[in-house]
């Protein structure tokens, strides 16, 4: 059957699927690129740690004695038993292996063991923790795990450049300086791509997000604003706020320019990571894809710090993305299940306002080596 020009084939249903498909995009993509990580709040004082999956690996992110950010793998170079086995904590001075008592100080020197002292010709830098590429940007630490990591310049500052035209644009926003008010984690049953693929399209926003077309009336039409390098969704008419019900929501971001006031700008940054812009906060999603068929998706709603310890009510600025991020994970969840169908073998289709999708599959299957 010959697609019509109107419709542009998207990748099979088999890439949604397969485990070995996963394993080389874990490989490929999250482990090779720069992964948005953990929001550098959360490691408030030396000894703070965070473990986060990337990829195939355990990471550990942590704050060192001299208040810079480390990473290692979460592997003990004695016998491989994970160090830490808990998602956030804090340690006193070291980490240390229960297993075996390996002890390594907080920038990843083996320091400890026993019977270390009877053992001089072991070099404990050579055997310390595996260390992780790192870098704060947006007020997050992002970790890559290649022995050569591609330019961050170009990859993760590229990506805001081809979508509001410079960095100006978001620094008027001063993410870095914001407070996470809200944090909900999202345990979603389907494939870190459907999720992606419905981050970039509008077609079913007037389908499924009633209070989203209602404060961005032209998210109604189906295509996707964000896609349209600087141009930001606008408000509608008597819309006061980024807001499930309209209202004003909390204090503007001063630096915000005239040009930025009452509209809402989303970007993507390859390969997990959302940021929207309004002018009063910033919606941060940051994706675990866990299996083929599970992604967590942490997100946070960030608001100026006077805002969040003065006990501005966030609830109407929370809840409608909250409703946005409900909806559209119980649609992707609707769509994992046909992936496996005969039906969607050879893959669906796609519409005119998602064309731009099409470059997004081919970038995928570009960083794992296969054809479309």
């Amino acid at each position: 059957m010959t697609t019509p020009p109107s419709l542009v084939a998207t990748l099979g249903g088999s890439l949604y699927t397969d485990e070995a498909i996963f394993r080389r995009e874990q490989e490929l993509i999250f482990e090779a690129m720069w992964f948005c990580a953990v929001r550098a709040d959360d490691l408030g004082e030396p000894g703070a740690y965070r473990t986060v999956q990337v990829g195939g690996e355990s990471v550990i992110v942590s704050r060192a004695r001299n208040g810079a950010v480390r990473a290692f793998l979460n592997v003990c170079r004695h016998r491989g038993a994970r160090l830490c086995v808990e998602e956030a904590g804090r340690v006193r001075r070291a980490f240390q292996c229960p297993y075996h008592a390996w002890t390594y100080d907080l920038d990843g020197k083996l320091i400890a063991a026993p019977n270390l002292t009877k053992m001089p010709d072991v070099d404990r830098a050579e055997y310390g923790l595996v260390g992780v590429h790192v870098r704060e940007w947006l007020g997050y630490v992002w970790v890559c795990l290649a022995e050569r990591p591609p330019p961050f310049e170009q990859d993760v500052l590229g990506a805001v450049v081809t979508r509001l035209g410079d960095l100006a644009s978001i620094e008027n926003y001063g993410v870095e300086r914001l407070k996470v008010g809200r944090r909900i984690i999202y345990d979603v049953k389907a494939n870190w791509k459907l999720i992606v693929e419905n981050f970039m399209e509008c077609y079913h926003c007037a389908t499924i997000h009633p209070e989203l077309t209602e404060v961005l009336p032209e998210f109604a039409d189906g295509y996707a604003a964000q896609y349209f390098v600087g141009h930001g969704a606008e408000f509608g008419t008597g819309i006061e706020g980024f807001t499930v019900d309209g209202s004003p929501g909390v204090a503007r971001i001063p630096t915000v320019s005239t040009g930025q006031d009452r509209r809402y700008y989303a970007i993507t940054i390859r390969p997990q990571v959302f940021v929207n812009l309004v002018p009063d906060h910033a919606i941060v999603h940051r994706m675990f894809p866990l299996a083929a068929d599970r992604t967590v998706v942490e997100c946070d709603w960030l608001f100026l710090p006077e805002a969040v310890d003065g006990g501005a009510d966030l609830g109407p600025s929370v809840e409608l993305f909250h409703r946005v991020n409900e909806q559209d994970f119980e649609a992707c969840e609707r769509c994992q299940p046909a992936m496996a169908s005969r039906a969607y073998a050879k893959g669906g289709v796609l519409v005119p306002s998602e064309h731009h999708i099409a470059e997004f599959h081919d970038w995928v299957a570009g960083r794992i080596g296969i054809a479309r």
